[in-house]
């Protein structure tokens, strides 16, 4: 079942999302080489308290850590550690965050010091692909349009997108229906309705979309070890179209 979210409850995501975004900004700042990714781990976790928010990743189906922290090939989900991020490393930081009983979700993935151009050129691929994404979500449209509009840029740019990890619906749970994948066709799955809350995230990579598990157990990696890139919204659909909660 897709939850409809009333007025009262989608400012409550409001809220949330905009505590979210702001975490998010903060723990950017802290991303350099020498630092290891456990490191930011423990500052999301300070930061999410002091904003009288809790960790909505913590025990989600075992996950041990309140970040995800995934670099280069890692494509999400990688638990925090002691790798150390070097120079030219991309790295994903995924965060979710439970404000008054509704959860919001969010990515981003930052250049670890000086990258290639080549890299710049995922990055900005796969942030544009979620701005093209969350075009689509409207009343009346369906998730294949949300679905094709990332899959034909990413391309179109000669990136592929992974296809056994999905966006999904968000609010009371951390993981809602529908799921959203970052490939499809126009006007095919669910249509869209005034009130749904969706956490759309376009997973691309340079090579093959093929994955495979993270030795932690909990992250994925792409099979053939090329780098990957996401990004993550949590989005509502209004009357006046998509609002994107998480905004930084």
């Amino acid at each position: 079942m897709i939850r409809i979210y009333n007025e009262k409850e989608i400012e409550i995501l409001r809220r949330g999302g905009k505590i979210l975004a702001e975490i998010m900004g903060e723990l950017k700042k802290e991303v350099k080489p020498g630092v290891k990714t456990k490191h930011l781990n423990k500052v999301a976790k300070d930061l999410v308290f002091s904003y009288g928010a809790s960790p909505s990743f913590k025990g989600f189906q075992g996950y041990p850590a309140v970040l995800c922290a995934s670099v280069n090939e890692e494509i999400v989900h990688a638990v925090p550690s002691d790798r150390v991020l070097k120079n030219s490393d991309i790295l994903s930081l995924d965060l979710g965050i439970r404000f008054e009983g509704y959860c919001t979700d969010m990515a981003i993935t930052v250049p670890v010091g000086k990258i290639s151009r080549e890299v710049q050129h995922l990055i900005k691929v796969t942030e544009k692909s979620l701005e093209l994404g969350i075009k689509q979500v409207k009343i009346g449209n369906h998730l294949g349009d949300i679905s094709w509009a990332i899959q034909n840029y990413a391309e179109k740019n000669g990136f592929n997108v992974v296809r056994e990890l999905v966006g999904h619906g968000v609010g009371k749970k951390v993981h809602e229906e529908p799921q959203i994948p970052n490939y499809g066709e126009k006007g095919e799955g669910v249509e869209l309705k005034e009130g749904m809350v969706l956490a759309l995230e376009p997973m691309l990579c340079v090579g093959d979309w093929r994955i495979e598990k993270c030795e932690d157990d909990f992250g994925y990696k792409t099979a053939d070890n090329s780098l990957s890139c996401h990004f993550e919204h949590t989005i509502v659909i209004t009357k006046k179209g998509p609002k994107v909660l998480t905004k930084i």
